[in-house]
C-alpha cells in the first residue's frame, strides 16, 4: 500500500506545529510590546519635599513613595553590634533624613509593589538616593545596587558592622510578606486603577 496520504498528514502535521509555534512567539511579542508601551505611558516623575517614613520609603506630594532596587530594616527591626542589640531600623531612618535634608527630592519610576506604592529611583543634591542608601551600609540591593552592596559589606559600613537579618527574611519571621519587589503587569495595571480610585489607601504596609 501507498504510504503517500500519511506523509502528507505527516507534514500537515509539521506545518501546524510550526504555526502554533509562530502564534505563540508573536503573542510573546505583543505581551511584551504592550508592557514596554504601559510602561513609558506609566512612567511618573515627582518632586517637592519629602518626609521620611522609614529606611526605603519617603512620603511625597501625598503619597508614599518606595525607593526601587533597595530594602532597608523595618523600623522596629533590631541587630547587633559590639555583641548589643540596636535598632537598626531607627538607624536607616536618621540616614535617609539625613541624605535627604530639606532639600527637593526629584523622583521618577514606571512600577509599583503590591501595595500600590510607586517604586522610583529619587535624587537629592545630586545625590542619588537610592544607591547612597546601599553604598553607606544602611539598606541592602534588592533587585539593584549590587556591586554597592559589595562595596559596603568589604568596608563593614552600617549595618555590616555588626549581625542583621535581611529585612526581607526578618518580615517573614515576624510573619509578614517578604517579597515587596514590583507587581506583574496584570497587577500593576489593576493596582493603577486602585491609584485612581479616592475611596480606598493602604497605609499599614511594611
Amino acid at each position: 500500500m501507498r504510504q503517500l496520504p500519511r506523509r502528507r498528514g505527516k507534514r500537515r502535521s509539521i506545518t501546524g506545529r510550526a504555526l502554533e509555534l509562530a502564534g505563540v512567539i508573536a503573542l510573546f511579542g505583543l505581551v511584551a510590546l504592550a508592557a514596554a508601551i504601559f510602561d513609558e505611558f506609566s512612567m511618573q516623575e515627582v518632586a517637592g519635599r519629602a518626609r521620611v517614613v522609614d529606611g526605603d520609603t519617603i512620603a511625597l506630594l501625598d503619597q508614599r513613595v518606595r525607593l526601587a532596587g533597595i530594602d532597608a530594616p523595618e523600623l522596629d527591626q533590631q541587630c547587633r553590634r559590639d555583641g548589643a542589640a540596636y535598632d537598626c531600623g531607627q538607624e536607616a531612618r536618621l540616614r535617609l533624613a539625613g541624605l535627604i535634608g530639606d532639600g527637593e527630592v526629584a523622583c521618577r519610576g514606571n512600577e509599583r509593589d503590591r501595595y500600590g506604592r510607586p517604586l522610583m529611583r529619587c535624587v537629592s543634591g545630586g545625590t542619588d538616593v537610592n544607591s547612597a542608601m546601599v553604598r553607606s551600609g544602611w539598606a541592602v540591593a534588592y533587585g539593584d545596587y549590587d556591586r554597592q552592596e559589595r562595596q559596603a559589606r568589604s568596608e563593614a559600613a552600617g549595618l555590616w558592622a555588626g549581625d542583621f537579618d535581611r529585612p526581607s527574611r526578618w518580615r517573614t519571621q515576624q510573619g509578614s510578606i517578604a517579597d515587596i519587589g514590583p507587581a506583574g503587569l496584570a497587577s500593576r495595571v489593576l493596582l493603577r486603577v486602585r491609584s485612581l480610585w479616592p475611596f480606598e489607601r493602604e497605609d499599614n504596609v511594611p
